[in-house]
């Protein structure tokens, strides 16, 4: 069934691609470049166009060179453009993954990738820079969420001129992500909502998907770990169809492992699982 799965994948992953886009209403669905394991890599690229998938999210990276985050070069910019364009696909996003080693909540070097994350999403045309906030950079205290908040505010002005919204996403509950945007006053602070991540956390996934809204989410990981999706705890006919009653159309990127150990079988069976669930349009 895993090579049956896999084959249909590779075999229909571009004529899916093209009809789910014209046929279904609801979000894109991209894809991670770490579950791909490609971190970093701009062969995501292209492998993600391959299973199907509508974009891509891309690793700044964690180790710097000489104060400069990986991609804080005009020529490997360049490749993930041309990239996308020669298969036709979006660069979904970015992901601020060194925020993991520098924490915003309280390390002086987090404010300053921020900074220096901010222009790189924008030439990369990926328009959300995913900010997270997980293990020792958890928001613990209404403290540092005041805090981030403060940064995010003198950050704000930096990623609206640059076109690029900075994507909370952590283990706090939709209300707590909401006071920090109020609080940082910037139309280009929304919530990178995780369903996973918020399960985890304890919090009803559909009723925050619903009370936030399409307005305050930039984008979304769709993931029920280690299992594939469906076959979890997460109701995902429910996170769908909420995801649908609130107009939300921007990326939905798969975050899911790979329990087989097949990057291509898994990706393409938990595709297609989501597609399933997009009702199309009337």
């Amino acid at each position: 069934m895993q090579r049956r799965t896999f084959l249909q994948g590779a075999l229909l992953g571009p004529a899916m691609l093209r009809a789910t886009s014209r046929s279904r209403r609801g979000p894109k669905i991209g894809v991670t470049d770490w579950n791909l394991r490609k971190t970093g890599q701009v062969e995501a690229v292209a492998l993600a166009r391959r299973l199907g998938f509508e974009g891509v999210e891309v690793s700044l990276g964690r180790r710097p060179v000489d104060g400069r985050l990986p991609l804080d070069h005009s020529a490997i910019q360049q490749q993930y453009l041309e990239a996308a364009r020669a298969q036709h696909i979006a660069l979904a996003g970015t992901c601020l993954d060194i925020l993991h080693v520098n924490s915003l909540k309280n390390d002086p070097l987090g404010q300053k990738w921020v900074a220096q994350g901010i222009p790189i999403t924008g030439k990369l045309a990926a328009r959300v820079m995913l900010l997270p906030f997980f293990g020792k950079s958890a928001l613990s205290s209404r403290g540092e969420m005041d805090y981030v908040a403060d940064l995010l505010k003198d950050l704000g002005p930096q990623a609206e001129k640059a076109g690029v919204l900075l994507g909370l996403e952590n283990t706090i509950s939709a209300e707590d992500n909401v006071r920090i945007m109020e609080r940082a006053a910037s139309p280009a602070v929304k919530v990178y909502y995780d369903v996973g991540n918020s399960t985890l956390a304890g919090f009803d996934v559909v009723r925050e998907i619903r009370w936030l809204g399409a307005a305050r989410i930039c984008q979304m990981h769709l993931k029920d770990n280690p299992h594939y999706l469906g076959e979890g705890k997460i109701d995902f006919p429910g996170v769908v169809a909420a995801i649908q009653e609130i107009g939300f159309t921007d990326f939905a990127n798969l975050e899911t492992d790979c329990p087989s150990g097949s990057v291509d079988a898994d990706m393409a069976r938990n595709l297609a699982y989501v597609r399933g669930l997009l009702t199309p349009n009337a």
